[in-house]
């Protein structure tokens, strides 16, 4: 298989493949092209003021109160109007579901701790800390050992 890459500003964006077979991450890579708007920053709100928060520079997006949020680098909370599952879909593969609502960046994460009835809790280089659900804290294990 070869792979070319062209960086040409003057000309439009097309993304060609051409493949003998159809295979089963092809849909994904698809799906991931057309999806992608040519950035890596999402939306994001607090109080009256907009910004535009670098996908690097989020921890964890979670659920608060009903309210989707983003916890930044430095801990503070943005609220984002995407469900969950929208911006899972469209986050890169080193973001990772922890609970039934959040997830982490695994680059952000800091270290996994016990808590006194049994749980795991994620903790985020800011301090952050978000419960670890068991479904979720078996495939996360999985990812990790694999690694």
């Amino acid at each position: 298989m070869n792979f070319k890459l062209i960086v040409d500003k003057s000309k439009e964006e097309e993304i060609v493949a051409t493949v003998h077979k159809s295979y089963f991450f092809l849909e994904k890579v698809e799906k991931l092209v057309l999806q992608h708007n040519g950035t890596d920053k999402l939306t994001a709100y607090m109080e009256d003021e907009i910004r535009m928060l670098p996908i690097s520079q989020v921890e964890c997006i979670a659920v608060i109160e009903g309210k989707t949020y983003a916890i930044s680098s430095d801990g503070v909370k943005y609220q984002l109007k995407q469900r969950l599952y929208e911006l899972e879909e469209r986050l890169p593969s080193f973001f990772f579901r922890i609970n039934k609502s959040a997830i982490a960046n695994e680059s952000r994460l800091e270290k996994f701790s016990a808590t006194y009835s049994g749980g795991v809790n994620a903790v985020f280089k800011s301090g952050y800390t978000e419960y670890v659900s068991r479904r979720c804290f078996a495939t996360i294990k999985r990812r990790f050992d694999t690694k």
